[in-house]
């Protein structure tokens, strides 16, 4: 029938495709990418379900899915997991809903606890919605960077002053393995499983020239490096960190304007600061940058579940866990630690 809408798996002969209309899409995002359902197959062997909605021979709509299953974390349906925005990409109503019927039809199937939508904006009322935890941060840059410097509040920017005047130098890292080694170790500090090595460079074989690495020496010494990812006109540092020497030398003040100064060289035109719990660290950290947070709407199908999932550092049934992460010497935690982040979609 003419104008009805087709579901249906996508493959790899529609990865082009996809990236195309994701691109196109004004709500596309770089976790919208085909790139993410190889990876999480190829390195976390877990499922990936892509639907691709079409009308007429032609993409109308996509809905990137992945399916994680746990020992300790449980059995999900997330779009996009190791991500921070997701959900249904839709020309119109008509398409989005027909994503998301075959989405909950597929939950059922799977016998998942719960579907997830990691959307940037409230998409369905009729599903659970998680708000007042998550918020992302956003701002526009100038062109000149003596004006991207004056717009970072007055005690920020003397923070990245001061790692100038350190002399902290930022490189462009070939490797990921000084991002590893600073990262590792500020997750354990904060508490959290670090990811595995391979996660790192799976996503930079992945993506390419759109994701880059940020390290930032003293003295010839790595001291902090930063994960960025690059979509249209916006970049994004995901993963970064440093070592514990890098607080006394502002290393992460001056790691993250290092970044804006190399993204505006590249030609973006929005830092994006990426997700954030509410009163965490890391929230007053952007907040003092001058970021305003916007709230993110996660949405939630339940199937087997009976409530949303609670899997955040606030939830006092991990304090003990998170203290006692915190204590672990750096080398056992990289030993552990991966086996307990693949749960942590």
């Amino acid at each position: 029938m003419a104008n009805e809408i087709q579901i249906r798996a996508a493959t790899e002969v529609d990865a082009q495709a996809w990236d195309d209309y994701v691109l196109a899409h004004a709500e596309g995002t770089f976790f919208h990418r085909y790139g993410w359902k190889r990876l999480i197959e190829s390195n976390y062997r877990y499922p990936g379900h892509y639907l691709l909605a079409e009308r007429d021979g032609a993409i109308v709509g996509v809905f990137p899915l992945g399916e994680v299953k746990h020992l300790l974390f449980g059995h999900s349906l997330i779009s996009v997991p190791f991500c921070v925005y997701g959900g249904v990409l839709a020309d119109d109503d008509a398409a989005r809903e027909a994503l998301e019927q075959r989405a909950m039809q597929l939950a059922r199937q799977l016998k998942v606890d719960h579907l997830e939508a990691r959307n940037e904006r409230p998409m369905r009322d009729d599903w659970l919605r998680k708000e007042g935890l998550y918020v992302t941060f956003k701002r526009e840059l100038s062109a000149e960077h003596d004006e991207n410097m004056q717009a970072i509040p007055r005690k920020q920017r003397a923070m990245v002053r001061k790692g100038i005047k350190a002399g902290l130098v930022g490189e462009l890292d070939d490797g990921i393995d000084n991002l590893y080694e600073a990262y590792s170790h500020s997750v354990r500090n904060l508490g959290t499983p670090v990811f595995p090595k391979s996660h790192f460079a799976a996503i930079r074989k992945e993506f390419g020239d759109d994701v880059d690495v940020v390290t930032i020496f003293h003295e010839g010494q790595v001291v902090a490096s930063v994960m960025n990812y690059y979509f249209r006109d916006q970049v994004l540092p995901f993963y970064g960190g440093g070592i514990s020497e890098a607080r006394n030398l502002a290393a992460n003040d001056f790691m993250y304007w290092e970044v804006m100064h190399r993204a505006v060289e590249r030609g973006c035109r929005v830092f994006d600061f990426g997700r954030s719990k509410i009163d965490t660290g890391s929230y007053r950290f952007k907040k003092h940058w001058g970021f305003e947070p916007t709230p993110l709407n996660y949405e939630y199908h339940l199937v087997k579940a009976t409530e949303m999932p609670d899997l955040n550092p606030n939830n006092p049934k991990y304090r003990l866990f998170i203290n006692a992460w915190k204590k672990l010497p750096v080398g056992v935690s990289r030993i552990i630690g991966p086996w307990l982040a693949r749960g942590l979609a």
